[in-house]
């Protein structure tokens, strides 16, 4: 009998490994987000996948996938906001739900993660929230997550899963700069957004300042100390990952004001808006008030000095960058570091 080929001496090419096919597309639109996540599925060309979220009378939550998922490349699309712990539950049974119908990858797009702002311990037998919400997500099967503007970004190391952390500032930048602003600061109500102002900054060519302010309580009042900076003269605008009564930007407005400061802008990556608040905004000195639509059960009868900037596109284009494997961080060159993902 002839003797059999050896394989690794045989002529010709060698095999390629094998690699698994992406999988179609697919939107999920949790509760949350449902006009983002229409959005987001116009700009991909794609249509959502048709599911149910319900809440029974005693809180229980429910949710139904109705179509194959069967290794499709999915996308759930469910913020973190009021109701967060209902919104929160709600995103890990989509994930449960979605690996146990065998998706091949599951990706969870948290628009604004919530609890994201329980990032440390700073004080004595506190729980670190974010960390535990990271663990969840995990657990439930959550391949990799793509969010935006996380309140610190040192909470994408939470997760042992990739993070894809995206910035509204580009988007907001964009938009600043058609309104033909002369003479513009930007100025961060606080130091803990320094840097993040800074960036700011840096796209649009201009100068900051920071505030100054101290918090002694949970109350989600701030006191606004001084501004380190000129402003004399000056158009300034306020930038911000969030706001939840406006108390900061309104405080910091009416001292910045107070120093000389020309009109008085605010820019915010997610309007989180307790009660109330659109109403101290409108009768503030704060001119013009820009937010995105990460959070849109608060931009509801909005008053003329807050204006709306959609996120979708950049979702999209995220998105898109995550199913063809390519890199996300491109989209935002001013941060893009040499072989970043």
């Amino acid at each position: 009998m002839p003797d059999r080929p050896n394989p690794m001496t045989t002529s010709g090419p060698r095999p390629q490994p094998f690699q698994a096919p992406q999988g179609d597309i697919t939107i999920l639109p949790g509760s949350a987000n449902p006009r983002l996540s229409a959005d987001i599925a116009e700009e991909l060309g794609v249509p959502l996948a048709p599911c149910d979220a319900h809440v029974f009378s005693e809180g229980n939550v429910f949710v139904r996938v109705k179509e194959n998922v069967r290794g499709r490349d999915v996308f759930v699309i469910q913020g973190v906001h009021s109701p967060v712990n209902d919104n929160f539950m709600e995103l890990l049974f989509w994930i449960d739900a979605l690996k146990r119908a065998s998706a091949q990858q599951v990706t969870a797009v948290i628009p604004f993660f919530s609890y994201a702002k329980g990032d440390k311990k700073d004080e004595p037998r506190v729980s670190i929230r974010a960390r535990v919400c990271a663990d969840a997500i995990e657990a439930a099967g959550a391949d990799r997550v793509l969010t935006m503007d996380l309140h610190t970004p040192q909470i994408q190391g939470f997760f042992s899963v990739p993070v894809d952390h995206l910035y509204a500032r580009n988007v907001i930048c964009d938009h600043i700069r058609q309104q033909n602003i002369s003479n513009l600061v930007v100025c961060s109500p606080d130091v803990g957004f320094a840097k993040g102002a800074a960036a700011y900054a840096a796209l649009l060519g201009v100068p900051v300042v920071i505030g100054n302010k101290t918090r002694t309580d949970h109350s989600e009042q701030a006191e606004i100390l001084e501004v380190i900076g000129d402003v004399e003269g000056r158009n300034v605008i306020m930038v911000d990952d969030f706001t939840i009564s406006g108390g900061t930007l309104i405080g910091m407005a009416e001292v910045l004001k107070q120093r000389g400061a020309n009109d008085v802008y605010a820019a915010v990556s997610h309007a989180v808006f307790s009660p109330g608040t659109t109403e101290k905004i409108a009768d503030s000195a704060i001119r013009q008030m820009f937010v995105t639509d990460t959070i849109e059960t608060t931009l509801q009868d909005l008053p003329p000095n807050i204006s709306v900037i959609s996120v979708a596109g950049l979702f999209a284009q995220a998105i898109r960058s995550i199913h063809d494997r390519t890199s996300v961080s491109m989209l935002f060159p001013d941060t893009k570091l040499p072989g970043g993902a």
